[in-house]
């Protein structure tokens, strides 16, 4: 098998990581930002809606709840509950040419909402405290496939400074940004669907 080969089934996960296998990211940056998140895991967090528009009036009236609930070597999953709803949970991921945010949706009973995995990949160094990652081409697809062509200049990013977390989207003409408390960790909330 050709090292490209193993790299390629590696990386789809169908077969084990060598024991000896070197750390997939190698900018501090990355690396720091990660270990910076990794720090928080097993808290959850409540957070409210700092920036938004008439599109987000459902995350206003509810409770709005992140819970970095499993932290590996090489992923990181965050539920994000907005009141009752548990359809929503972020996976950063390291890629070895960087992080990925992925957006993972699901229905109650536990299936893909047609609408998940969107998401995008660190295109520069960053900082220990803030990464951004513009849409990568699946997600452009999946946009332009949905009728929301729009969103094909989405950008997330996710920061952690001392006392507060924030999620923020960002595109020609709109913005939405939540803000969490880490001086005021809260009780866990159920696990998200799918995750059961």
């Amino acid at each position: 098998m050709t090292k490209l080969a193993l790299t390629a089934v590696l990386l789809a996960g169908l077969c084990p990581e060598p024991a000896a296998a070197q750390p997939l990211v190698s900018i501090p940056t990355h690396d720091a930002f990660f270990a910076n998140l990794q720090a928080l895991c097993g808290q959850a967090f409540e957070g409210k809606v700092v920036e938004g528009n008439a599109a987000d009036a459902s995350f206003a009236d509810r409770r709005l709840v992140m819970h970095v609930r499993e932290c590996g070597e090489h992923a990181i999953r965050i539920p994000f509950h907005v009141g009752e709803d548990r359809s929503r949970t972020w996976i950063l991921t390291r890629t070895g040419s960087g992080l990925q945010l992925k957006h993972d949706h699901r229905h109650e009973d536990g299936s893909d909402d047609d609408s998940t995995m969107y998401g995008g990949h660190t295109v520069d160094a960053g900082w220990a405290t803030l990464q951004s990652f513009p849409a990568d081409q699946y997600s452009k697809e999946l946009f332009v496939a949905q009728g929301i062509p729009q969103s094909v200049g989405n950008t997330w990013s996710m920061s952690i400074y001392p006392g507060t977390f924030t999620y923020r989207l960002t595109r020609e003409g709109r913005e939405f940004r939540v803000d969490f408390d880490l001086t005021r960790p809260v009780p866990a909330p159920p696990a998200p669907w799918g995750y059961e």
